[in-house]
């Protein structure tokens, strides 16, 4: 665990600084030799037991990453493989923060096909790792960690209780490269590079692409921010997370947050949190969940998801 406090000691910050614009008290930061398919894996057996699943009943696996462990091959295949898993296929989609909604919803559309029967879906990332720790700016904000869920094909009678997920709704726009992304990479630098944001250009743009993908998820189902029961959003920073809510009129106490002990997990922190109301019996069957996301690219997306 690293505190606000703990970052004071080697950059130019405060805790009160961290939290005041961001709402993070404190983030993990994954141990020497720990690889982004270590906590995978951590997450996936997770799941699994939740869920009361076994490995060998997975035959698909869509892991979500910006940090894999190497350039090849897709870290899902490492984590297939820690789970004694050798049929089936897995592979790594990369959205960087919206990446655990576009691998959910890769998946979704895997098992309509009929083509698969069980799904494991997972958002894991080593950020400590391509983080300049001498640029205040970035490095405060963000954190190790991974979540994971298991879909499951199953027949639903095709009513507004059916359980599974029930829309989703993704977009990118590669014009906003420059205000979010990485320095470095195989094809340009050969290297891994650092995490580079003009944090008040992210700002900008979040809450309106936020909203915008949430209620065509309201108008894809005919749900509202008052039918809905918990809004699961990515944990990046506390006031755009009360801002997208106070401008869909979700009510506060629907907010699950993590972004206060986990700060920006990228494409873990959906799963993170679902994890976290799941465990507490905040989430439970039944329950109608909204999930949105926003990151480097950019790209964004949301799913409403009944438990």
């Amino acid at each position: 665990m690293l505190t606000n406090a703990d970052l004071a000691k080697t950059v130019d910050t405060s805790d009160e600084w961290i939290v005041q614009r961001t709402g993070i008290r404190q983030r993990h930061i994954a141990a020497h030799g720990e690889m982004t398919s270590d906590l995978a894996v951590f997450a996936a057996r997770a799941a699994l037991a939740d869920g009361g699943v076994e490995a060998s009943e997975i035959d698909l696996i869509v892991l979500a990453t910006a940090t894999p462990d190497n350039t090849f091959p897709a870290t899902a295949t490492t984590v297939q493989a820690a789970l004694g898993i050798t049929h089936g296929f897995a592979f790594d989609v990369q959205a960087v923060c919206s990446g655990f909604l576009y691998a959910l919803a890769t998946a979704d559309k895997f098992l309509i096909s009929g083509q698969h029967k069980r799904a494991l879906v997972i958002g894991s990332e080593t950020f400590s790792r391509i983080l300049d720790w001498t640029d205040r700016g970035t490095c405060v904000l963000f954190g190790d960690g991974a979540g994971a869920v298991v879909l499951e094909a199953q027949e639903q009678p095709g009513e507004s209780s059916d359980r599974g997920v029930l829309t989703t709704h993704l977009r990118s726009d590669g014009r906003h490269k420059s205000k979010l992304f990485v320095d470095g990479g195989p094809s340009s630098t050969g290297t891994v590079g650092h995490l580079r944001m003009e944090g008040r250009e992210v700002f900008r743009h979040a809450v309106g692409m936020i909203t915008d993908v949430i209620e065509d998820a309201f108008a894809a189902t005919g749900e509202t921010a008052e039918s809905i029961d918990w809004f699961v959003p990515h944990q990046a920073n506390r006031r755009i997370i009360d801002a997208s809510a106070q401008k869909l009129h979700i009510a506060p106490e629907k907010v699950v947050l993590t972004v206060d002990h986990h700060g920006n997990t990228s494409a873990a922190s959906i799963p993170l949190a679902l994890a976290e109301a799941r465990a507490d019996g905040r989430i439970k069957q039944g329950d109608l969940v909204l999930l949105e996301a926003m990151g480097g690219g950019f790209t964004w997306g949301s799913a409403l998801v009944r438990w």
